[in-house]
């Protein structure tokens, strides 16, 4: 990789009324991308080891991957213009057809990360975008406090 990149988790999958925030991070801070319903699903899905009764587009890709003897090796959140983010697939090819290869592929950091999550590949976000990115590590904790109930209301 050209740029310096810095190494996150998906700390929160967490639905929302238009989709799903996803909560990307280190210990030292965490950001947000809103991706859409299906692929904030599946992300949780992944997160949680559910096990589905019919493969699901995700699930899908991850499998011709596989039969074409490659694997998500990262993914990179390579850029961010106006609160919309950029992503990279990296895949390794290894088959009898040819030999070690990587392929990096323009994708949308959402189908990134899903796929990511259910290969246990690395995430990563280039340093320009994470240190334009806002901190939301404060609200990240807020929520995953929150219990129904509670007094305290989330905005």
């Amino acid at each position: 990789m050209k740029n310096a990149v810095v190494e996150v988790e998906v700390k929160a999958a967490l639905p929302t009324n238009g989709g799903c925030a996803v909560f990307l991070g280190t210990e030292e801070k965490s950001f947000v991308i809103y991706v859409d319903q299906m692929v904030g699903a599946a992300i949780m899905m992944f997160m949680k080891g559910v096990p589905k009764e019919r493969p699901q587009t995700h699930d899908l890709f991850g499998h011709v991957l596989t039969a074409l003897g490659a694997k998500v090796q990262r993914v990179v959140v390579n850029d961010v213009d106006d609160g919309v983010y950029f992503g990279r697939l990296i895949l390794l090819a290894e088959n009898e057809l040819s030999e070690r290869k990587i392929v990096e592929i323009d994708a949308r950091p959402s189908d990134c990360i899903a796929l990511a999550v259910q290969a246990g590949a690395g995430i990563y976000v280039v340093k320009d975008v994470w240190e334009q990115v806002e901190d939301m590590s404060d609200v990240l904790e807020k929520v995953e406090g929150f219990q129904p109930g509670d007094d305290d209301r989330i905005d």
